[in-house]
């Protein structure tokens, strides 16, 4: 008991608003085989579909003219990349990465004022409510009106995908900050800034790298949305392309990049969450 008081008397913080700074206890690193195990296990699914789809096309029980088999795909792949395929991927790209970070850096800032602030949330929460219902193709037709049909629209589109699920992780996740070690950072008199930088962002993070996580694929889909309306280049100009010219191996070479590029993007952005939230104690 006396030494809990004087830990009470001195300037320390106590363990468990340390916690969310300090790495939690190294746990044992599993075996590297293990690593390959899981990628294997994760491979099983898609390559049996695959394999099974080839048979069915060769055998002719689906026509190849509606469902292309996978070996057929990859030609058309190899003949798209003679005709500009990386330009078609970088254009896509670069539009996901920058309508990601414009949208996300507007939701983080705003999501935190919302979080933080009851008057924030009672003036913007509602209105933020609402325009998340409206569906991605209804902001199409206004975009084109007001930023004509170069880059700037594309941009906004995806902006406008990444920007809900973002805020609503900062927000929700700010909100859901446990009130006792609130509380307790209060009686330890920490500043505003201190008392965010120690408390309220390490116990919000988790929901903020997940909201993160859902707007870089919603990005994805809105660049799809916003190619397939206006543009001369990129993977959604391949999709409308194929659907133009009865291309279904276009349209699912299409497809199949967008999956490649949203997975690898999806796991960056994990690996970067598992950096950041290496110091808990969590089941996984």
């Amino acid at each position: 008991m006396s030494s809990q008081l004087a830990a009470s008397s001195s300037p320390a913080l106590p363990a468990n608003l340390h916690a969310a700074e300090s790495a939690a206890p190294a746990s044992p690193r599993p075996p590297a085989g293990r690593h390959w195990r899981r990628a294997l296990l994760g491979l099983l699914l898609p390559v049996t579909a695959l394999a099974a789809l080839e048979l069915a096309v060769r055998a002719g029980l689906i026509p190849a003219n509606l469902l292309p088999a996978p070996s057929q795909i990859i030609d058309t792949l190899r003949d798209l990349g003679a005709q500009g395929l990386p330009g078609h991927i970088g254009a896509s790209t670069a539009r996901v990465a920058l309508g990601f970070t414009a949208g996300a850096a507007l939701a983080v800032l705003l999501g935190a004022a919302v979080g933080l602030s009851r008057h924030a949330e009672a003036l913007l929460d509602p209105t933020f409510q609402a325009l998340r219902a409206i569906p991605s193709l209804a902001w199409v037709p206004l975009l084109l009106l007001w930023l004509g049909i170069d880059e700037a629209p594309k941009i906004v589109l995806i902006a406008i995908g990444a920007f809900f699920p973002v805020y609503m992780g900062v927000a929700s996740g700010i909100r859901g900050v446990d009130r006792k070690l609130i509380e307790v950072a209060r009686l330890y008199r920490l500043s505003s800034v201190a008392l965010t930088r120690r408390v309220l962002l390490p116990a919000a993070l988790p929901a903020i790298l997940t909201g993160l996580r859902n707007g870089l694929s919603l990005a994805w889909m809105f660049m799809v949305a916003a190619e397939l309306i206006a543009a001369s280049r990129g993977l959604g100009y391949l999709l409308s392309d194929g659907r133009e010219t009865s291309r279904a191996d276009i349209v699912l070479a299409a497809i199949a990049l967008l999956a490649i590029l949203g997975k690898i993007s999806d796991s960056l952005m994990a690996a970067i969450e598992k950096r950041s939230l290496a110091w808990r104690d969590s089941y996984a």
